[in-house]
């Protein structure tokens, strides 16, 4: 097995009343479980194919590796991302690049709530480090692989996929969006933050 779980930090019911307990067991155990077995599986298969020498299916396999590693690579950062008794704004150096880069950080929420409300389908939004332009984006990453820009660095990821909220906000999307702010891990987007510029300088682009 070459990808696992990651355990949580915290328990199902510690980000309620904003995420219940039960949409977390669901999220967690179930669906993005099934996004680590299918990397597994696909990753299998594309041995199989190497040692029979029968490349058939590979489009195919290639397509279900980038969903489902996608799939793993999202909430694993997503649930870093999320915090008990966390929220409020940001602090140091990541407050003060939303600024630069987004005006104010009501600007930087307005624009992140209006990109993450406006995914069509499934999807993500993201706050992600721009290594060529050395500047913050905001993305709509669709599905779970689909629509960012190649070598961005997410460090902040917001699951617009209904089974994240849909027991508890049913198609009301705007208020699970609204109370993601209160359990926000600023800590967690500072560290990434702060690894994303360091990997960036240490060489994407020369």
């Amino acid at each position: 097995m070459t990808y696992s779980l990651p355990e949580l930090t915290y328990d199902y019911a510690a980000l309620e009343p904003h995420i219940s307990a039960r949409i977390m067991e669901l999220h967690h155990s179930k669906h993005h479980k099934a996004y680590v077995d299918g990397a597994n599986h696909a990753l299998a298969q594309m041995a199989e194919a190497r040692e029979t020498g029968s490349f058939a299916n590979i489009n195919r396999l290639e397509k279900d590796l980038a969903f489902h590693l996608g799939g793993h690579v999202n909430h694993s950062i997503f649930w870093t991302n999320l915090a008990p008794d966390a929220g409020g704004t940001p602090e140091g150096e990541v407050a003060s690049a939303i600024d630069e880069y987004f005006g104010s950080f009501d600007a930087f929420k307005a624009h992140f709530q209006a990109a993450s409300l406006g995914i069509q389908g499934s999807g993500w939004g993201v706050l992600s480090w721009d290594p060529l332009g050395s500047r913050l984006v905001i993305q709509q990453l669709f599905d779970q692989q689909a629509n960012t820009a190649q070598g961005t660095i997410p460090i902040l990821q917001l699951d617009m996929w209904e089974h994240a909220f849909y027991l508890d906000y049913q198609n009301v999307k705007a208020d699970y969006v609204a109370a993601f702010w209160h359990i926000v891990n600023w800590e967690n987007v500072a560290k990434r933050f702060e690894a994303a510029r360091a990997h960036a300088g240490a060489s994407l682009l020369v």
